[in-house]
């Protein structure tokens, strides 16, 4: 994989590469370090909280990258031995009039694609065949995120936890041996709670849901997660939701930064390029450094839909599977093309995407003509060139400048912020939720006394 296709792949904001990066690469290094920073005040609570954070954030995230692929591989070879294809997408069970559907795909494309392919199709002829296949697709969803859920959000923080309960004993146990005294033990440790000035506190689904993408799903996941962290969280002697308060704000913080930030920044950056340096960087860099479609815009000889209408997009595709667009439109999951050429029936195709995909190619050939309109053929090429060279640059500049915003912001302002929010709440810059295991263990000890 060369430089080009690296920066394609962290800019596709509507795959988990940019997570990759950002939560493996930048985030949990930062998260970790921080979170041993800001309990420096408590050698115990800080050995215990930056132990927690490590093992709570590769922990999770190996679950939450893998699960979801893990997960689906195993429902699909279930899926097969029920004799359906679980690639046949459940959008085409409802027919769009003359554009795509079951039966409409069926007539279109047989003797076109192998009998296999159109057997797949053929097997959901009957209402009855396509709920039970419905509901098959919905298990899969459910499977996907619920058992990635019910670990990271349920299973993973009471095994932490419980793991950072036998270390508090372990540590307290020692601290009794060398002092001998269990009860001047105990007043210490609510001097040291009342010195960090702790206070109290009370305080058609089947069709949509089969049809989320792996990004979607780990959306999904993170909201249960979220919900699932906020419910086990640990409460203090005294009541208090402290730690249920700070995992919250971190959590909508964190869904905000991974999933709506990234598409934001992207947007104000392609849109401040086109203000200020009248460049398109709508495109992706793949496609600016494709030689065969510069010299295509240059001679204005690509090849594009005649309109916008539905019709006219699926017939150019299907007319034209050898054309550049049809190329990056598989490339870029527009559309789903057979190794033959012919496009695969049992994928839908989002017509909203395709148009927009033909709207930034149509806006980048103009805007580059444009660049170059007064010059002559050798001027013009080389202006043409050198358009599309600043346009992939600028692009690839946005790319690497919206995962150094969106990873300064989840690695270090998120976790500052929550820092600022947990002295509101709590009075303290400790981990409320150690803090909470260390009153508990200290009443429970006092009381064996």
């Amino acid at each position: 994989m060369n430089v080009t296709s690296i920066i394609s792949a962290i800019g596709n904001n509507s795959s988990i590469y940019p997570l990759l990066v950002r939560d493996c690469g930048i985030e949990i290094p930062s998260k970790v370090y921080l979170t041993y920073k800001e309990n420096e005040n408590d050698e115990e609570v800080q050995k215990l909280a930056t132990r927690e954070r490590f093992l709570d954030e590769y922990a999770g995230s190996a679950v939450w990258l893998g699960g979801i692929p893990l997960v689906e591989r195993i429902a699909n070879k279930i899926i097969k031995a029920k004799g359906f294809n679980p690639n046949v997408n459940i959008k085409l069970l409802k027919e769009e009039e003359n554009l795509q559907g079951l039966n409409y795909n069926i007539k279109k494309f047989e003797g076109k694609v192998s009998k296999e392919i159109i057997d797949d199709l053929k097997k959901l002829g009957t209402k009855e065949v396509q709920n039970a296949y419905k509901n098959m697709l919905a298990w899969r969803f459910a499977a996907a995120t619920l058992i990635p859920i019910a670990f990271i959000g349920f299973i993973l923080p009471k095994m932490i936890f419980a793991s950072s309960a036998k270390k508090i004993a372990e540590i307290k146990s020692k601290k009794e041996l060398q002092e001998q005294k269990t009860q001047a033990f105990t007043g210490d440790l609510f001097q040291k709670i009342k010195a960090n000035k702790q206070p109290a506190f009370t305080g058609n689904i089947a069709g949509t849901l089969a049809n989320f993408s792996t990004l979607q799903k780990m959306e999904v996941i993170d909201g249960g997660y979220a919900l699932g962290r906020v419910v086990t969280a640990r409460k203090g002697a005294d009541g208090n939701r402290n730690e249920a308060k700070d995992i919250a704000f971190k959590m909508a913080g964190m869904m905000y930064l991974n999933y709506v930030a990234p598409t934001q920044i992207e947007k104000i950056l392609n849109k401040t390029c086109k203000n200020v340096f009248k460049l398109n960087t709508n495109l992706d860099p793949l496609m600016l450094a494709d030689k065969k479609f510069i010299e295509a815009i240059t001679n204005n000889t690509i090849k594009l839909p005649k309109s916008n209408e539905a019709k006219d997009l699926l017939d150019f595709v299907d007319n034209n599977p050898e054309s550049l667009f049809v190329k990056y439109a598989n490339k870029f999951e527009k559309v789903k093309m057979l190794e033959n050429g012919v496009r695969d029936p049992r994928a839908y195709v989002n017509i909203k995407k395709l148009r927009e995909f033909k709207n930034e190619i149509e806006i980048f050939r103009d805007m580059a003509i444009e660049s170059a309109k007064n010059l002559q053929a050798d001027e013009f090429a080389k202006q043409i060139s050198k358009f599309a060279k600043r346009a992939k640059g600028v692009k690839t500049f946005n790319i690497l400048a919206n995962v150094g915003i969106s990873s300064f912001l989840l690695a270090y302002c998120l976790p500052k912020a929550q820092y600022a929010f947990r002295r509101l709440v709590t009075g303290s810059e400790l981990e409320p939720g150690i803090v909470n295991a260390n009153m508990n263990a200290s009443i429970n000890k006092a009381a064996k006394s």
